[in-house]
């Protein structure tokens, strides 16, 4: 039996659920997001809850009632408070400059680089080497900070790259003078 789905929900205040056959709508003041789940799980709102159930007792069954629970309890707090990620830029001249929804990073290469923010997310610079990604779908906030990332990913010797902020890159020693 899954653990995770057997959780009841709540729903925030504020925050709307709507169920049609197999498609589930949250609507809150961030914004508002569907989900089609699986038919091998039903879900009931009661009494200002959210119940994921399985309809028969399988392995599968048991596996999407899990990802189903933990997919909409995500829908409810993306669409109450939403959802953010902090990237930091550690390097000789590495840094962000955030200019309408178009982020321009210096990352060692010989050009800068331009990435445009989908038009949902919100990107806000805290310094020059720091900035935070703002949005209520925790998979495309997650998505977009990746891609990010990816343009220069952490080095385990000197550190430097893009990383989050509460990531921690594993440093090697590098070579030993004999």
């Amino acid at each position: 039996m899954s653990r995770i789905g057997e959780r009841k929900l709540n729903i925030p205040e504020g925050v709307t659920v709507e169920i049609n056959k197999n498609v589930i709508t949250v609507k809150g003041p961030k914004g508002e997001l569907s989900y089609e789940f699986s038919n091998l799980v039903n879900v009931l709102v009661e009494d200002n809850k959210v119940i994921t159930k399985q309809v028969k007792n399988t392995k599968t069954a048991n596996i999407m009632q899990g990802t189903t629970n933990s997919l909409i309890n995500n829908m409810l707090i993306g669409v109450s408070t939403g959802f953010s990620k902090s990237l930091e830029a550690v390097g000789v001249g590495y840094r962000f400059s955030v200019s309408g929804n178009k982020i321009t990073v210096n990352a060692g290469y010989s050009h800068p680089i331009v990435i445009e923010t989908p038009s949902d997310l919100k990107v806000t610079s805290e310094s020059n080497t720091e900035i935070t990604i703002h949005g209520f779908d925790k998979q495309k906030v997650s998505e977009f900070a990746a891609n990010v990332r990816k343009i220069r990913e952490p080095e385990p010797y000197k550190g430097k790259g893009i990383r989050y902020k509460d990531e921690h890159v594993r440093r090697k020693e590098g070579k030993k003078a004999s």
